[in-house]
């Protein structure tokens, strides 16, 4: 039986690109919130959930793992401006709870179904450590996410759950792609060259969710064509 994995935003971008490469060989579950699903390959449900409503998140990811459930990818994330100047709270509170809270819930609500051998990858960002103008907050949040990235692994290291990260650079995405002129700009920041794409994403999430990476935890690895190098 093919293993089950739930990907959080996989109806939109990288989300949708590391959900369609798994369903080749595995059963899919994706969450969206406001991304509606459209031609979704065969193998992947899709289930309407508002992650920044933690009942009701945590219900849904009881329901789908009552027949086991072998890994998750936390992909959905929000950026919201966060300048010194004029400076406004609320965006970046649900910012928080959907980037940082929202994976620790899923997975704790997941857990009892979960055993020996299962994973976590979490979608973080160059931006951790390369905080953008006017979105310094978006970069700690994902900061946050990387250090309960560790924190998790360590906690679940004995009983043989692997939770990594995966640090993306610039992705231009199929549903809204940047202008040329900002695509070469990235570009040129980049050892490779090139922007990524998300199956440059996908790749590294299905590695980090087999066994062949069965001895590696606790990481965040940067997928970011060599960006600011």
């Amino acid at each position: 039986m093919p293993q089950h994995i739930l990907v959080t935003g996989g109806t939109y971008g990288i989300g949708r690109g590391i959900a369609e490469d798994l369903a080749k060989d595995h059963r899919v579950t994706v969450f969206w919130h406001r991304t509606e699903p459209v031609d979704l390959p065969n193998g992947v449900e899709a289930r309407q959930v508002d992650l920044r409503d933690f009942e009701a998140s945590a219900e849904a990811v009881r329901d789908i793992a009552q027949d086991g459930l072998h890994g998750i990818v936390n992909n959905a994330g929000a950026l919201a401006q966060s300048a010194v100047d004029g400076f406004e709270p609320g965006p970046v509170r649900g910012m928080f709870d959907l980037n940082v809270i929202a994976p620790a819930v899923l997975l704790a609500a997941a857990l009892p179904h979960m055993e020996r051998g299962a994973a976590v990858v979490n979608i973080s960002s160059v931006n951790a450590d390369l905080p953008p103008m006017g979105a310094a907050l978006y970069g700690a949040s994902k900061a946050a996410l990387n250090v309960w990235t560790r924190g998790a692994a360590k906690e679940l290291g004995p009983r043989g759950i692997r939770v990594n990260a995966v640090a993306p650079g610039a992705v231009n995405v199929p549903e809204a792609p940047r202008s040329e002129e900002l695509t070469a700009k990235f570009a040129d920041l980049k050892a490779l060259g090139r922007v990524g794409a998300p199956d440059d994403i996908a790749g590294v999430v299905r590695f980090l969710l087999s066994d062949a990476a069965r001895f590696i935890t606790g990481e965040v690895i940067r997928v970011s064509g060599g960006y600011r190098l």
